[in-house]
Order: C-alpha cells, then sequence, then structure tokens
C-alpha cells in the first residue's frame, strides 16, 4: 500500500500532462475543439463566477459524469474532443487529468495557476446561474 502524499499525487500527475497557461486557454476559449470543465464546487462558483463557456463538474463528481457507461455521465466529457480541467490553483485540476487518463480520456490538460490565476491576468468570467 501506498502512502503518498498529496504534494508527491500532483508531482507524479503532472509527469505526461500537458499545462496550458491562462492565456493559451484565452485563445481557446469558443472552440469547438476543446471542452473547457470547471472541477471547483459549486460554491466556488457562485461565489467566484466561471470561465466562459465553461462546462461544471465539481472533482467528486468527476468519475461518474465521465464515464459513459454510468447514469450521470455528461456529453460534454467527449473522447473526441480536447478536454481542459482548471480548479482554483490547479491541483485538483491535475489530480483529476490524471483521473480522466485512467478513464481512458488521451486529449487531457490542465490550466496551469487555476482560476485565481486567470482572474489575475485575464478577470473575464461568467456568472453561474
Amino acid at each position: 500500500m501506498s502512502n503518498a502524499t498529496v504534494k508527491e499525487m500532483i508531482k507524479n500527475a503532472k509527469i505526461n500532462l500537458e499545462e496550458l497557461t491562462v492565456d493559451e486557454v484565452k485563445e481557446i476559449l469558443g472552440s469547438k475543439d476543446f471542452n473547457i470543465i470547471d472541477i471547483r464546487d459549486t460554491s466556488e462558483l457562485i461565489e467566484n463566477g466561471i470561465i466562459p463557456g465553461s462546462y461544471h463538474s465539481s472533482r467528486g463528481h468527476l468519475e461518474f459524469f465521465a464515464d459513459p457507461k454510468c447514469e450521470y455521465y455528461k456529453d460534454f466529457f467527449d473522447k473526441n474532443k480536447n478536454i481542459i480541467l482548471y480548479c482554483h490553483s490547479g491541483a485538483r485540476s491535475t489530480l483529476a487529468s490524471k483521473t480522466l487518463k485512467e478513464m481512458g480520456y488521451t486529449k487531457v490538460s490542465h490550466m496551469k495557476g487555476g482560476f485565481k490565476q486567470w482572474m489575475k491576468k485575464v478577470g473575464i468570467i461568467d456568472d453561474h446561474e
């Protein structure tokens, strides 16, 4: 049994993980080839907003929403599209990216620095409804 720390788990999850900058994600907004997925909790979205055009799947629901054989599957988890995950700072999205890869997703990346960095550099948001 492994006794890895969160820090070690994040480091391992970053191996072979494409990390996009907030500027790169900004350029992708609106592209039909990409699905940007916010994995923060609903309360974080209500309080802080969401990147325009993003879908939402809280980290706790990720495996259920991403499994096409599960009754809770969400079609924005499309294995034919490039999926970009983000969270508040980048830690949860790193771990979630590894999970998606384990589930057979091959076109997965995450936004380095997360929503916090997005607000610092870009600042464009939609209100969560």
